[in-house]
């Protein structure tokens, strides 16, 4: 009985252990999709050529670089950062 108790302790330790703390690689996928689109869809409506647009374009390489990585909470970070300046670039 005590046996298959330490097992169980055993096995939920390393289950613990296995998971990742704070965003999730799904997490960072999805928000450089997004911010792609939004990019696509700035470009399309010509405003390619303004400042924010290219500090988005450079965050979002960033945030490319973050993924490789593994580095999920600075993908989400530089991803939202870039949806902020797209956003600005159709400011003007």
């Amino acid at each position: 009985m005590k046996f298959s108790v330490i097992v169980l302790i055993l096995l939920s330790l390393t289950a613990c252990a296995g998971a990742r703390k704070g965003m999730s690689a799904e997490n960072c996928r999805a928000s450089i999709d997004n911010a792609y689109k939004e990019l696509n869809f700035a470009k399309a409506e010509g405003f390619a050529g303004t400042v924010s647009y290219t500090k988005a374009v450079s965050l979002l390489t960033a945030a490319k670089t973050n993924q490789t990585f593994e580095s999920y909470d600075a993908c989400v970070n530089n991803s939202e950062k870039a949806r902020f300046y797209i956003r600005e670039s159709k400011k003007g």
